[in-house]
């Protein structure tokens, strides 16, 4: 698959986020900490890559925006994730709470769902 880039076209811009199952279902986190966990990224995802075509577009149409939010099993499937986006050129940001240096989370920058959906195959919708 070659790097992914701002497509600049008409397609569906989405924006996935996925969040680690297992804080909330073995390690027993607040449901909130984990859902401010992925506004943190969701949030570092879209500043980093801000004068993106595609992430300008996405903001531009700010009622229409459409995330997925899906569930890494643990913290090593959720790094395995980011090194194959990094690998493949996908911009995203792995959200690393402090002071525990705990990977929570990432998530992407807007793509076109078709072109990072393949990637993301895998992981199960978020419950």
């Amino acid at each position: 698959m070659a790097a992914p880039v701002g497509s600049g076209g008409s397609s569906r811009l989405v924006q996935y986020v996925v969040v680690r199952a297992d804080l909330v279902r073995t390690l027993a986190w607040p449901l909130g900490a984990v859902i401010t966990q992925a506004c943190h990224a969701a949030t570092a995802a879209i500043h980093l890559n801000y004068n993106d075509q595609d992430t300008q577009q996405y903001l531009a149409e700010l009622d229409s925006m459409h995330k997925v939010v899906l569930e890494a099993p643990d913290e090593a499937s959720l790094s395995s994730l980011s090194e194959t986006l990094r690998q493949k050129g996908v911009a995203h940001k792995l959200w690393v709470e402090q002071p525990e240096d705990t990977p929570t989370c990432l998530a992407l920058k807007p793509y076109p769902k078709e072109t990072v959906q393949p990637l993301l195959r895998k992981f199960k919708l978020f419950k």
